[in-house]
């Protein structure tokens, strides 16, 4: 099983993170300081690091600077809110590979830690399709064909990361807590009526009968 050390200070993102990568068959084990996450980010121990750059006791960077001197090459997924070019980019030339930047989506970070721990390459998934939906990653267009016609549908960027959602749990019941989770990341507020507005922007676009209601529990995409 891929064991996924994070090294990150503030809770509320630790356990988002440690509950969402636990539902997708991970292994997680959280630190809060630099000192622990250099003395645990061992190839040998986990295949991963999630990595703050503002850890208390010692900064990230410099934690990075000393596994990858010691020659650990496990791969590291850089969290910051810094998202200057220097904070960025230095943080590559340090030797991580890849970063994401606060706040962010789960869907994004878990894509980035799949490409980054798969042990084959594998052909790139560009279209995502369920019932009469299908969506271009690339392209970042819809196509539709629930009311007769096949059509090509633009999205603004929260509609293609709901849609993209769903797509990805066809036919899944999702609650409003999971879509907001999903798609606004850990900083949302759990009374907005958000995500109800938004399924309603997208069967506005896609055809009324594409998303179900399902009544006290969230909605499914219809496969």
């Amino acid at each position: 099983m891929t064991r996924i050390l994070i090294a990150e200070d503030e809770e509320r993102i630790v356990a988002f993170l440690d509950k969402g990568l636990r539902a997708n068959g991970y292994t997680v084990v959280p630190v809060g300081t630099g000192p622990d996450a250099e003395a645990l980010a061992r190839d040998d121990t986990f295949d991963l690091l999630i990595l703050d750059l503002g850890l208390p006791g010692r900064d990230g960077r410099e934690v990075l600077r000393a596994i990858r001197r010691r020659g650990e090459r496990l791969p590291v997924i850089v969290l910051t809110a810094r998202d200057g070019v220097d904070d960025t980019v230095g943080s590559l030339e340090q030797g991580a590979d890849d970063y994401v930047t606060k706040p962010f989506r789960f869907e994004e970070l878990l894509a980035r830690i799949r490409l980054r721990v798969r042990a084959e390459p594998a052909a790139e998934t560009t279209l995502l399709s369920a019932g009469q939906v299908t969506l271009d990653l690339r392209s970042r267009r819809a196509t539709s064909a629930a009311d007769g016609d096949q059509r090509t549908i633009e999205l603004t960027a929260r509609e293609y990361a709901l849609l993209e959602t769903f797509l990805r749990h066809p036919g899944q019941v999702l609650s409003r807590a999971q879509l907001l989770s999903h798609v606004w990341g850990y900083d949302f507020d759990p009374g907005s009526n958000v995500v109800d507005v938004y399924v309603r922007y997208l069967r506005r676009k896609l055809g009324e009968g594409t998303i179900e209601t399902v009544r006290g529990m969230g909605y499914r995409l219809v496969v």
